[in-house]
């Protein structure tokens, strides 16, 4: 590969690195062209799988601040950049190692932050941001069903104290 080549390719890596909101090294050794493809597949248009050379995606990791990963460039491996929602993408990572089990994750970053294999397993058992979202709105609709049901027991209470007041005062001949 010439120089500039070289250069190129560490160019569209560090924009890689910076455009995505995570990445993800995975070992890829052993899985077929078609397995790769599959995995392509299954990570949607969340994530790009892209398989590079260690020493020009060190560089361009680096070059874009991220020097946490420096230990993992060892062996083969691919990169998914994550663009979107990143739990989905950490779902289909998980899913297709479990079926294929020569595909191993490394590690990754997540928005700047180091995460191990483990963390990102943990990444992906969460609930997806839409279903996060909408159990935060149901739990918030219901706390303010609370608070209206409270202020509308308030005025109906006085009623009826005001209420039981007036017939105990007949009662006494007030």
């Amino acid at each position: 590969m010439a120089k500039s080549e070289k250069s190129v390719a560490i160019a569209e890596l560090k924009n890689e690195f910076e455009g995505s909101s995570a990445a993800v090294l995975t070992e890829y050794r052993g899985l077929t062209v078609a397995q790769l493809k599959q995995l392509r597949v299954s990570l949607g248009g969340n994530a790009k799988f892209a398989v590079a050379k260690n020493t020009l995606t060190k560089i361009a990791a680096n070059n874009a601040g991220i020097t946490a990963l420096d230990d993992l460039f060892q062996g083969p491996t691919a990169i998914a950049f994550v663009k979107g929602d990143v739990v989905e993408a950490a779902k289909g990572l998980r899913d297709f190692a479990k079926a294929n089990p020569l595909l191993v994750i490394k590690g990754g970053v997540v928005d700047g932050k180091s995460m191990t294999p483990d963390e990102i397993t943990k990444l992906a058992d969460l609930e997806s941001r839409e279903v996060l979202l909408a159990k935060l709105a149901g739990a918030l609709k219901a706390k303010q069903s609370q608070a209206a049901a409270t202020f509308a027991a308030l005025p109906t209470t006085m009623a009826r104290l005001a209420e039981a007041l007036r017939a105990k005062r007949e009662e006494a001949g007030e």
